[in-house]
């Protein structure tokens, strides 16, 4: 059998096309990116028209996947788990229309946030759909799941979610790869309003989704990706959950402990199991990714008197991502002596690269607000966050996608005026438009700052859908023209756009200033490619 070397996003992008898919969605973010990177550059997908396509946001990715599935065709869509409040308004309600191709949403969670606002788990949102979630332990799982997961969401005709998190994403291990199955043909819905969400047939199709409960709980007890290995020291009973079970099994080939361990891979949780485990043991203790769902489910599952060990009593810590280490100290076990970092090293924050437009963008900025009291910049997630650092100091929030435009309205709302917002062309069209649409119907004395770099940089240089379109949307939201400028960020310069930034911060209404140059990390890379074209001729 064929065996490859893969990241768990390539586990799971090769997964889904060994497995039929015919359509893959997503917004870039760390640490789902790779997933449609890897379908986009694989020769297979190309050669079998397989659709992949960077969505405008993680709502449009979800619609654009279950409009896929609507055609009878399976679908995967993909984004971090932030993203997933994005796509959370079609994601709950496709759990009520139902799916007819296969659904997948993969949503990559961040523990630590290394790159991201918070560490919120993706689970919670899988039980309040109440569709089945997927969490696997190794990359091997995270493909083979892909294969199981489309089967389960056609069998019982729900989207399906695949959750992981940050170290399974990006680390790399042998996956053994099956045969590729054929795309679905295309057949529409037998049901000919099943995705028709008026009141009258959207409580027929939740009484649907609460009749499957009891056959989803079924397959989560039967399903080989929850396992129950016995024990012989019944002190104490182990659940544990996703890429956790790793650190557990490292402890225990150092240890050799025999506590019994209930692995779960699928949830609704195997009900039988934990009463198992639970009946067994004289404690439980919980170890899981994430938030403690897994515990704080148990007492309504089991009743109270039981007594469990985890994040809630701080047995683990309540937040950061799991290692041995802090498995080890959870057991009991003598921690690991984590390798000492020498003095030498010295710890580096990330910095805005070398010639990134930005950095002349904040210059001009931070000369433009000067003499004015301090706190008006409203920012965005970016390359540009990194204007919250020195030497810059230039924006003073970073709240969610959007969020930066929203916000100085808002505060001009209040009184502070001028306010700026600034956000990348890829977030604007994310999420910004429909902001700068309510600043222009409230006619509120904002300037905008729309940083064009022609990508998504922070993801990796993503096609960003707002190339060669800002002015136009702007101006077809209702920005004034005249109040409409285009600036080239260049220390040469600086003098006019200092100007034209403070004409702009002066006007009593909506302004949009859009800085633009190409971000340097993809411009290197189009003249590295374009010299290797050249020397192949």
């Amino acid at each position: 059998m064929k065996r490859l070397l893969l990241l768990g996003d390539e586990a799971i992008a090769q997964g889904a096309i060994d497995a039929g898919l015919s359509g893959a969605y997503a917004y870039p973010g760390t640490p789902s990116t790779e997933i449609l990177e890897y379908i986009q550059h694989s020769k297979y997908a190309k050669e079998n028209k397989i659709h992949s396509t960077w969505s405008a946001n993680e709502k449009t990715a979800m619609e654009a996947a279950l409009g896929m599935s609507y055609a009878g065709k399976r679908a995967l869509v993909c984004m971090k788990h932030v993203g997933l409040n994005v796509a959370a308004d079609p994601f709950i309600n496709s759990a009520i229309t139902g799916a007819n191709g296969g659904v997948i949403v993969a949503s990559a969670d961040d523990p630590s946030m290394h790159s991201s606002q918070n560490e919120q788990d993706s689970r919670f949102y899988g039980k309040f759909a109440m569709v089945p979630v997927l969490e696997p332990s190794s990359q091997q799982e995270a493909y083979d799941m892909m294969h199981y997961g489309y089967d389960i969401s056609e069998k019982y005709q729900v989207p399906v979610l695949l959750r992981i998190t940050t170290r399974l994403a990006h680390s790399r291990a042998g996956v053994v790869v099956r045969e590729v199955k054929k795309q679905n043909e295309m057949e529409l819905p037998k049901d000919s309003i099943q995705y028709v969400l008026l009141p009258s047939n959207a409580r027929k199709r939740y009484k649907i989704l609460l009749g499957i409960q009891p056959s989803l709980e079924t397959e989560s007890e039967n399903s080989a990706y929850n396992k129950y290995f016995e024990g012989s020291d019944k002190s104490l009973g182990i659940i544990v959950s996703g890429i956790a079970y790793n650190y557990l099994m490292e402890n225990k080939n150092e240890n050799n402990f025999s506590f019994p361990v209930l692995k779960i891979g699928q949830y609704p949780l195997p009900l039988k199991m934990l009463e198992k485990i639970a009946g067994e043991c004289d404690e439980i203790l919980v170890i899981e990714e994430g938030y403690p769902m897994i515990e704080e489910s148990l007492t309504g599952l089991l009743g109270k008197g039981l007594k469990v060990r985890g994040r809630f009593d701080g047995t683990i810590l309540r937040y950061g991502e799991l290692n041995p280490n802090i498995v080890a100290s959870a057991l009991g076990i003598k921690e690991f002596k984590p390798m000492q970092v020498p003095d030498l090293v010295v710890s580096r924050p990330p910095a805005l690269c070398g010639g990134c437009p930005h950095i002349d963008s904040f210059k001009a900025l931070n000369e433009a607000l000067d003499g004015l009291s301090s706190g008006r910049s409203f920012s965005d997630i970016g390359c540009y966050t990194l204007g919250a650092l020195p030497p810059y100091e230039s924006i003073n929030s970073c709240v969610d996608m959007g969020a930066s435009i929203t916000m100085a309205k808002g505060a001009a709302d209040a009184g502070l005026v001028p306010s700026v917002a600034v956000i990348g062309d890829s977030t604007f069209t994310h999420s910004g438009m429909t902001a700068l649409l309510d600043a222009v119907n409230d006619k509120s004395p904002i300037t905008v700052l729309i940083l064009d770099n022609e990508t998504t940089g922070m993801t990796g240089g993503q096609f960003s859908p707002a190339n060669g379109k800002i002015e136009f949307i702007c101006k077809g939201l209702g920005v004034d023209e005249r109040h409409i400028r285009v600036i080239e960020p260049l220390k040469k310069n600086h003098n006019d756009n200092v100007r034209i930034m403070k004409e702009e911060l002066n006007y009593n209404g909506v302004s949009v200033i859009i800085p633009r140059r190409e971000c340097v990390v993809t411009l290197a890379q189009k003249t590295k490619e374009k010299r290797k074209a050249a020397a192949s001729k």
